[in-house]
């Protein structure tokens, strides 16, 4: 993976931790520089972005997240989800990851072309969010 896509990705993660960057606006960036999608892995607390070619590029997350419940509650991910998506007073995105972790969330595939985003549990189990289409 060249370097400026690196660069880019790298960005994304860091302003999404730093609360610097709105999913919206990283999801433009990294379409813009080619990025197929990416993995969130709660557990490994590691991101995955993916190119259409196949070519992947792994990064750590900045701090490991809550464990991840046994349990998923579908409901606590979608409240989670829409205080995100509402850039909710106090809206973090470690603490948004701190809580679909809470709620039994052991990571989120995001695709650019499906314009969605899936959540799983450890069982899996799975939350489909579709992107809003006023944001993209």
């Amino acid at each position: 993976m060249d370097a400026h896509k690196r660069a880019v990705a790298q960005d994304c993660l860091e302003g999404a931790e730093t609360d610097r960057m709105t999913f919206p606006q990283s999801v433009a960036k990294l379409i813009e520089a080619g990025f197929d999608g990416y993995l969130v892995d709660l557990r490994r607390a590691a991101r995955t972005y993916y190119l259409p070619d196949g070519e992947a590029l792994d990064l750590p997350m900045g701090a490991a997240t809550a464990k991840v419940a046994a349990g998923f509650d579908s409901d606590s991910v979608t409240a989670a989800i829409r205080e995100a998506q509402a850039l909710a007073p106090g809206y973090t995105y470690k603490g948004f990851c701190a809580k679909v972790a809470a709620a039994g969330c052991a990571g989120y595939l995001v695709s650019f072309s499906g314009r969605r985003a899936l959540y799983f549990g450890r069982t899996g189990e799975t939350h489909i969010e579709h992107f809003p289409s006023a944001q993209f």
